[in-house]
């Protein structure tokens, strides 16, 4: 979305046939992962991307399977096939234990690899992603995925970015640009990966995460996630929230973001940890 200066250049892998595509800039320091969110791909964390790399980072932002640049076969998106992808590619890549760093649905991965391969994840943090739900948002959820279904698809994920996703003073230039880029998702990734997300379920790979945990809030009522669960789940939570910034906070007010995460990892991972495996 907002193109930053450090080397965002595309490369890819090829994996059981599919081509999963990534941008990375080398770095002496832990490994940092971008995963973005539904009908997203890797430029929606660019001010992510060029702060982490000018801080000294090795930063690596995937486009997930079905979306950006990667393949889109036609098949199910359960959020383990893009656990199960971000893992293979760091163990392709030699990356060794990294700092996991979700938004929205790419949040949900980051718990989903901090769960299933806790020996990958040094810490993760989930932006504004929705972990543990609230009764309306399943119920809501059943609704989009049927509409999802029907030919007018796009305005289908029009509607919903602007009823639920942005605010009124979010940047209107980037809000419709945001807008137009998750409509021209593909329709079976968009159905697909809505389903996944309806059929997530936190609370089995709770127990296994111990790896330090963030999670930021943008500035929306009510939440996107149910605090009170999620807290139940993960007790060594740290939470932070930003001001003025709809769903879009990584882009909206990265300086803000920015600040969360460095000051997290400053107190969450010492030394030692912090340096490249």
């Amino acid at each position: 979305m907002d193109g930053g200066g450090s080397d965002m250049r595309m490369l890819s892998l090829e994996r059981d046939g599919i081509r999963l595509r990534y941008s990375e800039h080398p770095g002496p320091l832990m490994p940092v992962v971008l995963i973005h969110g539904w009908c997203c791909d890797r430029s929606y964390f660019a001010p992510q991307f060029e702060h982490f790399a000018r801080l000294g980072h090795r930063v690596i932002a995937v486009d997930l399977r079905g979306h950006g640049e990667s393949d889109k076969p036609v098949q199910g998106y359960p959020m383990s096939a893009f656990s199960e992808d971000v893992a293979w590619m760091a163990g392709r890549l030699g990356i060794g234990k990294a700092v996991m760093i979700g938004h929205s649905m790419g949040g949900v991965i980051a718990y989903d690899l901090a769960g299933r391969y806790p020996d990958l994840v040094s810490a993760f943090v989930m932006i504004d992603a929705t972990i543990t739900r609230f009764p309306a948002s399943r119920d809501a959820i059943a609704g989009i995925i049927r509409q999802l279904a029907q030919p007018d698809y796009g305005d289908v994920i029009r509607r919903y970015v602007e009823a639920a996703l942005l605010l009124q003073t979010d940047d209107p230039v980037r809000s419709g640009a945001i807008t137009a880029a998750m409509a021209a998702a593909s329709q079976h990734v968009a159905i697909g990966a809505m389903e996944g997300l309806r059929d997530f379920d936190p609370r089995p790979l709770a127990g296994s995460i111990a790896a330090p945990a963030l999670y930021i809030a943008a500035n929306e009522t009510p939440p996107r996630t149910d605090m009170e669960q999620l807290r139940a789940l993960l007790p060594h939570l740290v939470y932070g929230q930003t001001v003025g910034s709809g769903h879009f906070c990584q882009l909206e007010v990265p300086d803000q973001v920015n600040a969360m995460i460095d000051r997290f990892l400053a107190l969450h991972l010492d030394s030692a940890g912090a340096k490249a495996g």
